[in-house]
């Protein structure tokens, strides 16, 4: 059975996606506040986002030392249209 698509989430401007990723990278957050951060900038371009979801992203993307390509996908994974 297939799955419905989820709608197309927008490229996000680099120069955003890299002040985002500075900011992770160099504040010395914890998890809950990188995942406040994500959402913050996700709800500054329109999108819902679960703060919980956003914490297994945080996680995620600090194993792999994400690159702002990572980055952009993961944004799209947790981004709800609202």
């Amino acid at each position: 059975m297939m799955q419905p698509k989820k709608p197309q989430v927008e490229q996000f401007p680099e120069a955003d996606l890299a002040g985002l990723r500075e900011e992770l990278l160099k504040a010395g957050l914890d998890s809950w506040q990188a995942a406040e951060l994500i959402s913050g900038f996700l709800a500054a371009h329109g999108y819902g986002v679960s703060t919980e979801e956003a914490r297994v992203a945080v996680s995620h993307m600090e194993s792999i030392g994400c690159s702002l390509k990572c980055l952009q996908a993961e944004l799209e994974k947790l981004a709800h249209i609202m």
